[in-house]
């Protein structure tokens, strides 16, 4: 049974997805307290977050980039905040995706089961299930990639992005492919999410010049993994 941890200053919301979530088969954990949702996060180690944004003490930004510190569970924010800019900023503080209040239930769930699915590993690790470049290792089954052995806590998107890059080496993907890929379809307004989520992947590779190197940008059409 996949846990669950509900963040939301709101005991209304609180109440109704719990319920609708336990009804659907998942362990529900909620909290109203930003803080005591961090220790949660470390105590029960969830399958996935449901994050509100507009919280007192510290927000919802705030308190994802703080779960990204130690952890790359899956968030999804699930917000009142509708503006372009509001979503941007989720994502780059690392959430994995963003649904407007008010939503679907039903939507909610399916995204729930989305991420899970993503992150889930299916069996043991064989190196036919891995791809590698030098010192850099990403591992299909466990959605994780490694640099020097070090895991690069990877967000899902942020993953997504590595590994469809790294698997088509030393080519030019355009924005509009890789939006694809991410997202199953695409739009023009869609390239600047996926901008976003190479920007976030980019900054994680940055620990190391050799890391950084691999992923380079093509002006005006997307990027490539340089895999000489």
């Amino acid at each position: 049974m996949s846990k669950l941890l509900l963040i939301d200053d709101d005991d209304e919301v609180l109440t109704i997805n719990k319920k609708y979530l336990c009804r659907e088969g998942f362990q529900v954990y909620t909290t109203s307290n930003p803080v005591q949702g961090i220790q949660l996060v470390k105590e029960l180690q969830p399958d996935c977050i449901l994050l509100d944004i507009m919280m007192p003490g510290m927000d919802g930004f705030e308190l994802c980039s703080s779960i990204r510190r130690f952890s790359s569970i899956p968030i999804i924010f699930l917000s009142g905040k509708t503006s372009e800019n509001d979503k941007i900023t989720g994502l780059l503080t690392g959430a994995d995706d963003y649904i407007v209040k008010p939503y679907s239930l039903r939507e909610l769930k399916v995204r729930i089961d989305v991420l899970l699915r993503r992150a889930k590993p299916s069996s043991p690790i064989t190196q036919t299930n891995q791809i590698s470049f030098g010192d850099l290792v990403i591992d299909k089954l466990t959605h994780k990639a490694f640099f020097k052995k070090e895991d690069l806590q990877l967000a899902n998107r942020e993953y997504e992005v590595l590994l469809y890059l790294a698997s088509h080496p030393n080519q030019e993907i355009t924005f509009e492919e890789l939006g694809t890929a991410l997202f199953g379809t695409y739009q023009e307004i869609d390239r600047r999410s996926v901008m976003v989520n190479v920007s976030r992947l980019r900054k994680k590779m940055s620990i190391d010049p050799l890391l950084e190197r691999f992923i380079t940008t093509v002006w005006s059409k997307g990027y490539k993994f340089e895999a000489k």
